[in-house]
């Protein structure tokens, strides 16, 4: 959402995406750089993601500003915002935005990003609390062709951080095999 409120900012909408820019959006995403999150909420604000999220049509989301970790989702909203996420950004930033959804580094490439899909380009993101298990989240975006499949799953107090995301994982799996997704062996 982040993402999406800095692209679609007045002051980047209409601009060629500079190193700056990069240098404070690659960050965030790629590597869940919350220094690069937390600049990024000043940039745009609380208007800036609460547009996002009204255009998106989320009903359930509320944004905590002061400490934006402790904000509110559902996982409805964060699939219907994932499932045309594309459309949300700004036609000159989506090529930008969703290579950097598709480029996670490998060390945060748990969950869903564990699974092998064969055949399906893969768009996602994920949260957790300080690797405690407490909070863990993933939303994901497949595409194969014309086909769009958008899940989100939100788990609170695991055990663990690695429990966490063998959870994750699993759920992915099970729920993709219901949907039709075909899965490779890992």
């Amino acid at each position: 959402m982040l993402l999406v409120a800095y692209l679609d900012d007045a002051r980047v909408r209409n601009r060629a995406l500079g190193a700056r820019d990069h240098a404070l959006i690659d960050p965030m995403i790629e590597r869940s750089d919350n220094t690069a999150a937390t600049r990024v909420l000043q940039f745009v604000g609380a208007r800036g993601v609460y547009g996002v999220a009204e255009r998106a049509g989320m009903r359930r989301f509320s944004l905590d500003p002061a400490v934006w970790g402790l904000s509110r989702i559902d996982a409805a909203d964060q699939a219907r915002f994932f499932l045309h996420l594309d459309s949300h950004v700004v036609a000159r930033h989506r090529a930008a935005a969703m290579h950097l959804l598709a480029s996670v580094t490998p060390s945060q490439r748990w969950g869903i990003g564990r699974l092998s899909l064969p055949g399906w380009q893969l768009y996602f993101k994920g949260g957790w609390g300080a690797g405690t298990g407490e909070v863990e989240h993933q939303v994901v975006l497949l595409r194969h062709g014309a086909r769009r499949v958008a899940l989100a799953v939100l788990i609170t107090s695991s055990p663990s951080h690695a429990y966490a995301k063998q959870t994750l994982q699993g759920v992915f799996a099970r729920l993709l095999r219901h949907v039709g997704v075909l899965l490779a062996p890992v």
